[in-house]
């Protein structure tokens, strides 16, 4: 598991209140209970605050799952 992935596992069991969640780069909303519209600005929200970066709303409409936001804060992250 990534060091990413690690990180977000803890972020999404945080605001989906579930500690058990386990998720993996093929999470999506459509294969984690609770991950509704709500709970998506709560993720991305936090996820910003945690890891001190912005999403255009552009990019995280082309997002398809959990690895795809992966790959876009990796992006982020080598230009900080």
């Amino acid at each position: 598991m990534s060091d990413i992935l690690t990180h977000l596992q803890q972020i999404f069991r945080d605001v989906l209140d579930d500690p058990r969640l386990q998720i993996t780069r093929e999470s999506s909303a459509q294969t984690v209970k609770d991950w509704d519209s709500l709970a998506h600005i709560n993720l991305v929200s936090a996820i910003e605050q945690e890891f001190q970066i912005r999403f255009a709303l552009g990019e995280l409409a082309e997002l398809k799952n959990v690895g795809d936001m992966i790959d876009l804060m990796e992006q982020k992250l080598a230009v900080r």
